[in-house]
């Protein structure tokens, strides 16, 4: 906005010059305010157009990092969900992840009801009773890897920020939930090296963005270590796109 406001005050400099021009340059040398008039035109133009094709591009350039990043963000979530169905707790390392995925198994079970002679109940009313129950049967184990990647191998790369040098910071531990101590993890990657490249006034305004369908905040990120949750801070579209 500001940008566009000194264009405008500059567009009216340059109208004002040329009326002074034409009032008090003599004919002759006229030539050299015009062709000085004509480089500050095409400059002026030039900075209105990148004021308004920036912020499109940027956005345009943002929103193709970010979907490759949440990708990866994604399958980290995936495989600390496994990692929690099997050990009870979430990992802060990601090499004990890799291995995790790459040896662990779930095991398969089947619930069926049955009943059985209340043996309590015959105690105290002296009658035969019998009382309804839930058998878990164990029928075999399944390979994390091959229920959650199937054929990829992309759980081996999961931690690397793609389009940066950096890794996702892992963390995971626990939080008290009234009586209960719950398991929580959260992997993100600052926003600032995505867009490293890219013009310094839009990446502050990035950093300290609040919108419905924007990444908010300074991170990209998946989890929490506040609040039990696997969410990730992304709007949905990311999560409709193929």
């Amino acid at each position: 906005m500001i940008t566009l406001v000194l264009i405008l005050l500059t567009l009216v400099a340059a109208v004002v010059l040329v009326k002074l021009i034409d009032k008090f340059v003599p004919q002759k040398t006229k030539w050299i305010f015009t062709i000085l008039f004509w480089l500050i035109a095409v400059f002026v133009g030039w900075k209105l157009y990148d004021s308004i094709m920036a912020p499109i591009e940027f956005k345009k350039e943002k929103e193709i990092r970010y979907a490759k990043v949440i990708e990866n963000l994604k399958d980290i979530r995936d495989a600390q969900i496994a990692h929690k169905a099997v050990t009870g707790k979430y990992s802060k390392d990601f090499n004990a992840l890799v291995r995790f995925i790459d040896t662990a198994e779930y095991t398969l079970t089947q619930r069926r009801d049955s009943s059985i002679n209340d043996e309590e109940y015959f105690k105290t009313y002296g009658v035969e009773n019998t009382k309804d129950i839930v058998i878990i049967d164990t029928i075999g184990t399944a390979s994390v890897k091959d229920s959650i990647f199937k054929n990829s191998d992309r759980y081996k790369t999961m931690m690397n920020v793609p389009g940066s040098d950096q890794i996702f910071k892992l963390d995971a531990g626990e939080i008290e939930k009234g009586k209960s101590m719950l398991p929580v993890f959260e992997a993100k990657i600052s926003k600032k090296y995505l867009l490293e490249d890219q013009p310094k006034n839009l990446v502050a305004e990035e950093l300290e963005l609040q919108a419905v369908d924007g990444v908010n905040g300074e991170f990209i990120s998946v989890g929490s270590m506040d609040e039990v949750s696997t969410n990730g801070n992304w709007p949905r579209k990311y999560d409709e796109e193929k």
